[in-house]
């Protein structure tokens, strides 16, 4: 007998977003590493603070999702948070429970322009390297990069020379020189 192609939702749904993670998908120790650097930062966060007046979003969060936003070459706040509302391994990766609703992209710059001025960003990376370190998960023998990921956002024929040198030489070879 053919099945009916109709969705049924659930009116109630037990399952914690970890669930949703695989056990051996690489945000998980990257995760761990980068929770262990910021309950090491909590102090500098709180001397950041103040006691009174709104909430804003906690720093962890908005360290996290800018660990997301490098790792995935997501290019706008606006595409981070359009990824944060649907995908559940980046709620799970920044703490975003699954019903809790996701920042304005406004709002979440403004409040990473607010750390990043304090070199808070530049303190936490440097944290998770120190970290990286000590576990013996870094190594300075051989560094390679997978060009498939690596993507170009500017043409190669908008480049300038910095030494003031003229683009083309003279004589012509105008044309991918």
């Amino acid at each position: 007998m053919r099945g009916a192609d109709v969705t049924q939702e659930s009116l109630f749904t037990v399952a914690k977003l970890a669930d949703f993670v695989p056990a051996n998908h690489p945000l998980r120790s990257i995760r761990e590493l980068a929770d262990e650097a910021l309950r090491r930062m909590s102090g500098l966060f709180s001397a950041l603070y103040a006691d009174t007046g709104r909430a804003s979003i906690a720093p962890e969060k908005l360290m996290r999702a800018q660990l997301l936003q490098l790792f995935y070459s997501i290019r706008s706040e606006r595409m981070l948070m359009e990824q944060l509302h649907y995908n559940l391994l980046f709620r799970w990766f920044v703490g975003i429970a699954i019903d809790e609703p996701v920042w304005d992209h406004s709002v979440f710059s403004k409040n990473r322009d607010r750390l990043n001025g304090k070199e808070v960003a530049s303190e936490f990376l440097a944290e998770v390297v120190r970290l990286a370190e000590k576990r013996g998960l870094m190594s300075d023998e051989h560094f390679s990069v997978d060009g498939t990921l690596l993507q170009a956002w500017a043409s190669h024929k908008s480049f300038r020379p910095k030494d003031g040198t003229p683009k083309d030489p003279p004589g012509g070879g105008h044309r991918n020189a």
